[in-house]
């Protein structure tokens, strides 16, 4: 590391960027004080974000912005929070960044995101996703725009459960119970895909029997609470579909689990509402074997309902360091405006402003409803700067592998509760 770049505290995986640290280099400007044209860096994460809304959004920049130009950087989610601590603090920062929406307060508390709130209300102000505003703002002030939601729904093989003689459940007990069952009737197939390092599919069943992953008390300290009778009894019901109704790998992740889904592999599969259109059609736009036998249902609560799902998501901002601030804040305006947003919509995600949600492309009305229903109950993780080096840690993803492994959840939880502890309070 660059000790003349600012000092630099590190956090376990994340940066906290010191008050001496530069708040973003200046844009040159021209004469009649519009930036020097130059090239934009923006990191955009996995492949969520269509291709039509990349390509609005260079056309769009360099359009408004002549002799101006964005290049956009397909990052990865495996290893993103390191390498935006190193990238976020170098000399060589890209401009603009996603981040997972729990990811986001660890930049925002480290002051390495430009403050964004001059230019909220033309981001979106009031009609902006207002959990994603609070996860990307501190201390009062902006630093990391909503991007995009999507709340997770179950996808069902239909012709497979009229095979297995099950239908959708109503509880969460019975959906566990379908998935056994599931297992049990359909030779070679998994009654719910849930390979052990899924844990966005696991935290709903500690939420919906009254759990929590960790708890900010009065005085400002965090207790971790997986070891709880109610968090234990929601692990137990994950233990039992991982270990009776999937034949996924224990120590797989859940990247392209639509693939032994729509390929009959899977009868069931909890995913992000996008995952639609790589369930009904394969990498060449071929129908698949769910385009016919596709149905799906928001995950059912303890006592019937809709269950509180994990709110998948990003958040996305101006690095602190960004060379061109002014035309970074031009980009991150066309991201947020309503066209280019409507694009995201049109390919099933959930937009960032809540006006337009209805333009959500879903397949039938009912689908337009489960995701709806799914969203309305998402819910995050726990709103700590330091969460995401709970996160970067792994810690997570290793504690489900263990279970999916047959261990002991009560030692397990224990165990994982001192390490939570010991990063949200160190």
């Amino acid at each position: 590391m660059n000790k003349k770049l600012g000092a630099l505290a590190l956090v376990g995986a994340s940066a906290v960027i010191l008050a001496g640290c530069s708040t973003g280099g200046a844009t040159t400007p021209t004469g009649n004080g519009t930036p020097e044209p130059a090239e934009l860096r923006v990191w955009l994460v996995g492949t969520d974000t269509p291709q039509a809304a990349r390509d609005y959004l260079t056309k769009t920049f360099a359009d408004a912005n002549p002799g101006s130009k964005i290049v956009i950087e397909e990052q990865q989610w495996t290893g993103l929070v390191d390498k935006l601590t190193t990238s976020l603090s170098s000399s060589d920062s890209p401009d603009i960044v996603e981040m997972g929406n729990t990811q986001a307060a660890a930049f925002t508390s480290a002051g390495a995101l430009l403050d964004l709130s001059d230019i909220s209300d033309k981001l979106g102000g009031s009609d902006l996703l207002d959990g994603f505003v609070e996860a990307g703002t501190w201390d009062g002030k902006l630093y990391a725009a909503p991007y995009y939601s999507g709340a997770r729904v179950v996808f069902y093989n239909t012709a497979q459960y009229e095979e297995a003689g099950v239908s959708a459940p109503s509880t969460l007990a019975d959906y566990v119970a379908n998935g056994v069952t599931l297992a049990d009737k359909l030779s070679g197939v998994s009654g719910v895909y849930f390979p052990g390092k899924d844990w966005y599919n696991a935290l709903p069943f500690i939420w919906e029997n009254g759990g929590e992953v960790a708890v900010k008390n009065s005085d400002g300290t965090w207790e971790a609470q997986l070891s709880s009778e109610a968090s234990l009894a929601g692990l137990a019901q994950v233990q039992e579909l991982m270990t009776k109704a999937s034949l996924a790998a224990k120590d797989g992740d859940e990247t392209e689990a639509w693939v032994p889904f729509r390929t009959e592999k899977a009868a069931t599969l909890s995913a992000p509402s996008w995952a639609y259109w790589s369930i009904v059609a394969d990498e060449d736009k071929k129908d698949t074997a769910l385009t016919d036998n596709l149905g799906y249902f928001a995950l059912p609560g303890k006592d019937g309902g809709a269950a509180q799902v994990f709110a998948g998501g990003s958040n996305i901002g101006i690095a602190a360091r960004s060379a061109h601030p002014e035309l970074a804040k031009s980009a991150l305006e066309i991201i947020l405006s309503d066209e280019y947003q409507t694009i995201l919509a049109e390919n099933g995600l959930v937009p960032a402003k809540k006006s337009l949600g209805d333009k959500v492309a879903a397949a039938t009305p009912e689908l337009a409803k489960v995701i709806a229903e799914a969203a309305a109950n998402a819910k995050l993780t726990p709103a700590s700067p330091k969460w995401a080096d709970v996160e970067a840690k792994g810690l997570l993803q290793d504690f489900f592998v263990k279970i999916a492994n047959g261990g002991d959840i009560a030692s397990l939880a224990a165990e994982l509760d001192t390490q939570i502890e010991s990063i949200l309070n160190g």
